[in-house]
């Protein structure tokens, strides 16, 4: 065993600090007696527990719903219940530390899909696993990336208005009105084509003619780009972008952490769109991602 270092020694003569532990133990020490959720063919089984961390404990930083899931049942979950409609994207021409962050702030604030543009291989240490429960995707420039976004978006509201277009033949084709239920229909359709139409691509960085965030309305739908650490965004990610944005700041320093900007900025577009039902991550059942209608 390796001696203890100075720093270390100190902690420890002090007393403190004392910290809760985190997680929870072996299956069969939280829940003795209790039949195992993994055993197929039985009436407690359930697939999304892993046996691995049934048999060894599940200390992983995780909502509390979530102990004992495997990766996958807990990414299937967060698609169907947890997901918000923007996205973000961090261009990685530095191998910058703080995209790991950024990627962690997009999970707990559930953004639908993570772009990462440049090299594939980036600084995952600040991530903390977390984005093997995220949507991430590659880019090999910021122009790909935009064009891809706008296309999208663009094959969103040619299937919503065919949608539009299918009630209304298909009620006058029978020679009626559109019945209730259509109407209600018709009506979210609606809603989902004025926000397709609104959706933009906004760069975050401190620029002359920027808008301070506290002044700006983020749209539902929506592209966050996000630069590394010290050089900020490129002139292309800029040129892509419909509107730039920068957070007011009140001290000497020129900017802030890119990492913090970053999750700054979806707690922005959290605030003014979702709708919070339940105290997020302090319940173990979590918030649902719901949006302002």
């Amino acid at each position: 065993m390796h001696e203890p270092s100075e720093y270390t020694k100190q902690v420890q003569q002090s007393g403190e600090p004392i910290f809760r532990e985190i997680g929870v133990g072996p299956w069969n020490e939280e829940h003795p007696g209790e039949p195992r959720p993994d055993i197929p063919g039985t009436p407690t089984f359930d697939a999304r527990y892993d046996t691995e961390l049934l048999d060894h404990g599940d200390r992983r930083n995780v909502l509390d719903r979530y102990r004992y899931w495997t990766v996958a049942a807990i990414k299937a979950d967060l698609d169907a219940r947890s997901r918000y409609p923007y996205e973000i994207a961090v261009e990685n021409w530095t191998h910058d530390f703080n995209i790991g962050s950024a990627v962690r702030s997009a999970n707990a604030f559930g953004a639908s899909r993570v772009h990462i543009v440049g090299p594939h291989k980036w600084n995952r240490k600040g991530a903390l696993m977390t984005e093997l429960y995220q949507h991430v995707d590659y880019h090999p420039s910021i122009r790909e990336l935009a064009a891809s976004w706008r296309y999208r978006i663009a094959g969103e509201i040619a299937a919503e208005q065919a949608r539009v277009n299918a009630r209304i033949i298909r009620a006058q084709s029978r020679h009626r009105p559109l019945s209730a239920d259509e109407q209600r229909q018709q009506t979210q359709s609606a809603h989902r084509l004025d926000t397709l139409h609104h959706a933009k691509i906004i760069a975050l960085d401190i620029l002359p003619g920027a808008v301070p965030m506290e002044r700006y309305r983020f749209p539902e739908r929506c592209l966050l780009l996000f630069g590394a650490e010290g050089p900020g965004l490129s002139q292309a990610a800029l040129d892509q972008a419909d509107d730039v944005v920068y957070i007011s700041q009140f001290g000497s320093v020129r900017s802030i952490n890119a990492g913090a900007a970053a999750a700054v900025a979806m707690h922005s577009w959290v605030a003014q769109h979702a709708v919070i039902d339940g105290p997020g991550a302090a319940s173990e059942s979590g918030s649902s991602a719901t949006v302002h209608r």
